[in-house]
């Protein structure tokens, strides 16, 4: 079990030094790493296009009074598209790209939806949790600033001046 991470590491590594040979194999080295630094940069400009329309849309759902759930969602997918892409190389900008399709958005947002639970709060917001129900009640009293604390401190700042 301890060995799944280390294997998935090494087949990353694996695959993204497999394309790249091949693809610096046809077009040839110096225009590899420049694709390479082209696909981050567009990667990452979509990433941020995509973020603005999204918040704007949480922000329009929170107004409304309704449940910006898969709005989240889709922004979560958007920060792991974005660290993919950000990441050199072939395989993982496919898989930043697909995280920026809409049709896989959609796909996630379907799947993650049974799973998480939003809630008003007081102050007007959302609050997202799971469906464990795992709220707790309680109160709580600090112990270190009693009243005779509270004297010493105000003793020793009137000496202080």
């Amino acid at each position: 079990m301890r060995w799944i991470p280390l294997i998935a590491i090494f087949l990353y590594v694996y695959i993204e030094i497999s394309i790249f040979i091949q693809v610096a194999h046809v077009l040839g080295v110096l225009l590899t790493l420049l694709l390479v630094i082209f696909t981050s940069v567009i990667g990452m400009s979509l990433v941020r296009n995509q973020g603005f329309k999204t918040f704007m849309q949480m922000q329009q759902k929170m107004a409304a009074g309704e449940s910006p759930a898969a709005e989240m969602i889709k922004s979560v997918s958007l920060v792991l598209a974005g660290f993919l892409l950000l990441l050199p190389g072939f395989f993982t900008d496919l898989l930043g790209l697909l995280l920026l399709l809409p049709p896989v958005q959609k796909h996630l947002t379907l799947k993650l939806m049974p799973h998480l639970r939003f809630s008003r709060t007081p102050g007007g917001g959302f609050s997202a949790g799971s469906d464990r129900g795992q709220t707790f009640d309680g109160e709580y009293q600090r112990k270190d600033d009693g009243p005779k604390r509270l004297e010493e401190r105000d003793n020793d700042n009137r000496h202080d001046r």
